[in-house]
């Protein structure tokens, strides 16, 4: 099991939701964090229960719908810590449920690949170089599960590409010390599942950290959190081990 003591993640998206329960689970296992969101007072009380817990903890904001901001953001947090160990792509957003799906807007699809695609993108692209010259790290980019809902496609599609980038990237991170792994955390109670989401927000830990903690050096996997709902951290590791093997 990789040991999260010491290191330093960014989590993006941190300010509420899975990103929340994410960098709070990361700073229970003694990991140094890093929470992005839009506003740096988002993340305000996050911050400070963050440190109360005995680590390091920094904030970072911008727009990922501004890639001006998204560049201004990587400048900070690269300043803030040594050395990003692990990357937490979580940010994202949903566009609107189109009963009549033939007419998504357009600027629908435009937004929702901004964000969820073309940042995490760049994001990748600004950190991953920095981890192969240390031939060691991690990044884990939120997914979803959503499937047969036209309704939906602006978002499914970004998260579609986004699979695809990683599969893409699979051959080129082979041997080199540095894992990139999808997590779909699962359809949860948060503002962008909805009240009706059959999961708690708190149960996609500790599937959310599997990726993380297998330190097996492969990479392209899809980690489901709920797969690891109810499980403490050791016996989801144990389960991680048999089912990845």
């Amino acid at each position: 099991m990789r040991d999260l003591k010491g290191k330093w993640a960014l989590v993006t998206g941190a300010s509420r939701g899975v990103g929340k329960q994410i960098s709070l689970a990361l700073a229970q296992q003694g990991c140094n964090v890093i929470l992005h969101s839009r506003k740096i007072e988002h993340t305000t009380d996050l911050l400070t229960e963050i440190r109360q817990l005995g680590v390091s903890a920094q904030s970072v904001y911008g727009d990922l719908n501004d890639q001006a901001q998204v560049d201004a953001m990587l400048d900070k947090a690269l300043k803030m810590s040594p050395q990003i160990d692990i990357l937490y792509n979580n940010a994202v957003i949903m566009t609107p449920y189109h009963s009549d799906f033939w007419n998504t807007p357009a600027k629908e699809f435009r937004q929702s690949f901004e964000v969820n695609t073309i940042s995490l993108i760049r994001i990748c692209h600004r950190l991953v170089p920095l981890m192969l010259a240390r031939r060691s790290g991690v990044v884990i980019n939120t997914t979803s599960g959503i499937a047969d809902e036209p309704e939906l496609t602006a978002y499914a599609i970004s998260k579609a590409a986004l699979n695809k980038f990683v599969a893409d990237l699979v051959p080129k991170l082979k041997d080199s010390g540095v894992q990139m792994n999808l997590l779909d955390p699962g359809w949860l109670r948060t503002d962008l599942g909805g009240p009706n989401a059959p999961n708690s927000v708190e149960s996609v830990i500790p599937g959310a950290l599997i990726p993380a903690l297998l330190n097996d050096g492969i990479s392209g996997r899809l980690f489901h959190a709920q797969d690891f709902a109810g499980l403490s951290i050791e016996e989801s590791y144990q389960k991680a081990l048999e089912k990845y093997k």
